[in-house]
């Protein structure tokens, strides 16, 4: 396997985009990146990528810490994060809740996992991503309380609570303009990694749920934000895009598959850097959006054996 080396006096961010339950893909991409050397002298998270980011900044970045954070991915229910009450969603439809799921869930992973109060004080700097809910402009959250920043970040809109801060309302920052942040960032790194989840690209049926339904709308809604921030970044630092899985049938509020996204994520971003892929040019095409039209019929038959293969592909 080959390794690749790093300057040392070059700076490098990582950007970790959202995608609800497919954040466990980013372990494994992190995995493979510490195993080749490359470490973040800058994090910045959006939504589940805040959630990953702030573990990060706060537990470092090492075999040890990567294998705890692969063990809290394997260990999540839908429940522990979306706790679905049919009584909060009835208080949400009358107008006295201002979401369908309480963000308590979430809250109680954070408080169990962060290591800093302040943003200031993580160990390896920390920016959470959200959007003003009213102006509609992103913000990186760079000071003040981690926990609300990270909660703002993943704040689904409809789903989890608005966090108001600073005399803001905010929600998930996939909302944001992302090339802001890459813009932003260019001034200040030599090198930039974007850690996307990717999308369900190929699901059996599309969802039903109004869960499902608003997950996987702003799941794509990511994706082409990110796209196109990335095909028109224009800054000064090298910009490398990993690789999403691909294809991808896992809803975005499916928990079950995480350590299997975890391991395709580790092997194949692997494979990616063994073969040069972070140095070559037109990160973009690997965010393209598109489906699988034969999704069902190949889940069908890996599912009674008659196809080899990953029941998650």
């Amino acid at each position: 396997m080959g390794t690749i080396h790093r300057h040392p006096s070059r700076t490098t961010a990582f950007v970790l985009s959202g995608g609800g339950s497919l954040g466990a893909v980013q372990v494994g991409m992190l995995q493979a990146m510490h195993r080749n050397g490359i470490r973040p002298d800058l994090l910045v998270g959006t939504s589940v990528g805040a959630v990953n980011a702030a573990y990060l900044a706060g537990h470092g970045v090492s075999t040890q810490s990567l294998e705890a954070l692969a063990h809290v991915w394997t260990g999540l229910g839908r429940g522990d994060v979306f706790p679905l009450r049919p009584r909060r969603a009835l208080y949400a439809v009358g107008g006295f809740a201002p979401s369908l799921v309480s963000d308590q869930g979430l809250r109680h992973l954070l408080a169990a996992h962060l290591r800093f109060t302040d943003l200031e004080a993580a160990p390896i700097p920390l920016r959470a991503v959200a959007t003003d809910l009213v102006s509609g402009r992103g913000m990186q959250l760079r000071q003040g309380d981690a926990m609300s920043a990270v909660l703002a970040s993943a704040a689904i809109p409809g789903l989890f609570p608005p966090v108001r801060r600073d005399g803001h309302t905010l929600v998930d920052g996939g909302l944001a303009d992302h090339g802001e942040v890459l813009e932003s960032l260019a001034d200040e790194v030599d090198e930039i990694y974007v850690l996307p989840t990717g999308f369900p690209c190929a699901l059996q049926a599309p969802p039903r749920s109004a869960l499902g339904v608003a997950t996987q709308a702003l799941s794509i809604l990511v994706q082409q934000r990110l796209l196109s921030a990335v095909e028109h970044y224009s800054g000064r630092s090298a910009l490398h895009v990993i690789p999403a899985l691909c294809p991808l049938h896992v809803s975005v509020v499916d928990f079950s598959h995480t350590a299997s996204l975890i391991t395709r994520a580790r092997v194949a971003t692997l494979e990616w850097l063994d073969s040069g892929g972070a140095d070559i040019a037109q990160p973009a095409r690997f965010l393209s959006l598109h489906d699988h039209p034969d999704a069902g019929a190949r889940t069908s038959a890996a599912a009674t054996g008659t196809l080899g293969g990953d029941l998650t592909a």
